[in-house]
């Protein structure tokens, strides 16, 4: 995993789904609202208390998953 400090896991915190530092907003919320077309400065207008940082490891830790390989443990 990359060394991104802003990204949270946390079970009492929207169910232990990636966070941005502990807050209630999920690394999916915002990958999701970047892949609706939504620009930086209307993602931190509707979450103020974000700042660019947080947006950028969202990203990187999104980027990260997608090219992460799982590899099954039950044999067939």
């Amino acid at each position: 995993m990359p060394d991104l400090k802003r990204i949270t896991f946390n079970p009492q915190v929207m169910g232990g789904k990636p966070c941005i530092r502990g807050l209630r907003v999920t690394v999916g919320t915002i990958v999701g609202l970047v892949a609706a077309g939504h620009s930086w400065a209307e993602i931190l207008g509707a979450y103020p208390y974000l700042e660019e940082d947080d947006i950028r490891e969202a990203l990187s830790y999104a980027a990260w998953r997608s090219e992460e390989i799982e590899v099954s443990t039950v044999e067939a």
